[in-house]
């Protein structure tokens, strides 16, 4: 059997490079990265999954899953690109706090179906990423500090295997499995469907106030003292923007997982900045979480770098204030610790995050500026080495790095133990692999 056999097997579609259509199927969400596929596979369901498997397994080929191309590393030369967007069921099990959801699911229906129901997912700032790529790479959201990775709110996994067996995997069940996926990427199945804890939200509190750039020392100011006494409910990320033809400007996003008028006390220092261009705060509902800080929900040319800090103290904020953002669009300061710190017995690959702060620098991957994009995230990188850990989350990890920045030592050991065993022929390739 070829690939182009297997079309007479699967329900989905089944697309190879001379098919119309393919380049757009096989497009990666960050239209910078290419994605050189042998051919892209759309599932219908977990069983054209589990026969897609089945025949890599025969063939000696490789299989990559992407529900929707976020994340995408563009390592996949020669490789079956899997799409599981068709598999989008949603079910919100309020009484129990869990949400099922398929492989393809969005966050932003996870909060549209639990919201009205006083329930929110550990989403992260965009909802139009996938719920399963976002959850097997940790996941690092609004409720992280309070509540930690998603990952480690996984409680069941509905999995094919390496052998295309269709299994349920939960921690009593097979433990191994189970904590190798919660973070540790999908180099070790391919997911179906997920089910997540959801938490209670009585209400959320939050928004983005921007002011224009020689605001930009009160606001880090501002940040700085609100941070340094923030209840794990509270998250705060500060912006220093660019966008192009415009001014350059600063912004805060903010969420409070609370009745407003705490959140209004928390954050009573920013009315001491004058001069808000903008100021957006109020109560937020679940399902508009992703209005606070309105990321682009269309594919882009972009160029993204992130690093964890080891602290922000005076000499570190000089440094990211010296200097324009220009050619950049966004450079992002986001306040981590809490749960994030500090996880629980049975948290997954993932770890604890000893960093308090997480830097993000954005720019456009246009060919007349992506050299420069390039350039400018390494000069800030560089003046701010003395800060910066070396590690960093798996979901933030750009092309050409290696899973090996988002473990211990121990734990990528494990993890590449466990990869050896359950996919010995090397059946499943995630955007960045634990065998290098």
């Amino acid at each position: 059997m070829t690939i182009n056999d297997v079309r007479g097997v699967l329900k989905g579609r089944v697309l190879l490079p001379d098919d119309d259509g393919f380049e757009q199927a096989a497009t990666a969400w960050n239209l910078t990265v290419r994605q050189p596929v042998a051919a892209v596979v759309e599932a219908a369901d977990a069983d054209d999954v589990a026969a897609l498997v089945r025949y890599a397994r025969r063939a000696g080929m490789t299989v990559t899953a992407q529900p929707s191309g976020h994340g995408a590393s563009g390592d996949v030369e020669g490789l079956i690109l899997l799409r599981t967007g068709l598999l989008n069921e949603v079910e919100v099990r309020a009484e129990e706090r869990v949400a099922r959801v398929g492989a393809g699911v969005k966050w932003g229906q996870v909060l549209a179906a639990a919201g009205p129901l006083g329930l929110t997912g550990l989403s992260g700032s965009a909802p139009g990423v996938s719920v399963t790529g976002y959850t097997l790479g940790g996941g690092v959201g609004w409720f992280s500090r309070k509540y930690g990775f998603a990952s480690d709110s996984v409680r069941a996994i509905d999995i094919v295997d390496a052998d295309g067996e269709p299994g349920r995997v939960t921690a009593e069940s097979d433990p191994e499995l189970f904590w190798a996926l919660r973070g540790g990427g999908g180099d070790f199945a391919v997911v179906t469907a997920l089910e997540l804890e959801l938490y209670p939200v009585p209400t959320v509190y939050g928004g983005r106030v921007i002011w224009p750039d020689h605001r930009t020392r009160e606001v880090y100011d501002a940040f700085l003292e609100i941070t340094a006494e923030a209840p794990r409910e509270l998250s705060v990320w500060i912006n220093r923007l660019q966008p192009p033809g415009a001014s350059p400007m600063v912004t805060l996003d903010l969420a409070y997982l609370g009745e407003a008028a705490q959140g209004e006390d928390l954050l009573a220092r920013l009315d001491k900045i004058e001069g808000p261009i903008s100021d957006s705060r109020g109560v937020v509902p679940v399902a508009d979480l992703g209005d606070i800080t309105a990321e682009p929900t269309d594919p882009a040319p972009t160029i993204t770098r992130a690093e964890l800090l080891t602290g922000l103290d005076t000499d570190a904020v000089e440094l990211l204030l010296a200097k324009p953002v220009e050619p950049l669009i966004s450079l992002q300061i986001r306040h981590l610790g809490g749960a994030l710190s500090e996880p629980g017995g049975g948290a997954g690959a993932s770890g604890a995050v000893a960093e308090p702060h997480l830097l993000g620098l954005l720019g456009l991957g246009l060919p007349h500026v992506a050299d420069a994009t390039r350039a400018k995230q390494a000069e800030i990188v560089a003046d701010l080495e003395a800060y910066i850990s070396g590690r960093k989350p798996y979901t933030l990890l750009s092309p050409g790095e290696t899973a090996a920045k988002s473990f211990s030592g121990s734990a990528l050991a494990r993890l590449r133990e466990i990869k050896r065993a359950r996919d010995p022929h090397n059946v499943f390739r995630a955007n960045y692999p634990v065998l290098v």
